[in-house]
Parts: structure tokens; sequence; C-alpha cells
């Protein structure tokens, strides 16, 4: 997987998360908890692309192709 392919993910998911949070209403509290698992998915699996960090026991993050 590319630089390219990583910045390009990130961004498609940045947006995503926006058109959530602006257009979907939903309560403060389930936004915040909706916005902090998507942060905490997406900075595991940065952290395991680049090999920071290896894999989770019981957790399994399949990589995108």
């Amino acid at each position: 997987m590319t630089l390219v392919n990583i910045v390009v993910i990130l961004v498609v998911i940045g947006l995503v998360m926006w058109l959530i949070n602006t257009y979907i209403p939903m309560a403060g509290a389930i936004k915040s908890l909706l916005n902090i698992v998507v942060f905490v998915v997406v900075l595991i699996w940065v952290l395991q692309t680049f090999g920071l960090i290896g894999a989770i026991l019981g957790l399994k993050i399949p990589p995108l192709k």
C-alpha cells in the first residue's frame, strides 16, 4: 500500500465523518462516541500499516487492497 493510498483513504474517512456529523442529526454524546471509535480504529489501522505496532490479540483489521 502506497503513501498516496493511505492519504486518500484518510481523506475519504474524514469526509464521511464530516458528512455524518453535519447532516445526520444525533445526540451529542452519540456523535462524540462515534468520533472517538472511528478515530481509535483509524489510528490502530495506520499504526499497523506502518508497522509501528503488531497485531492486537483478538483484533484483526484487514488490510485495504
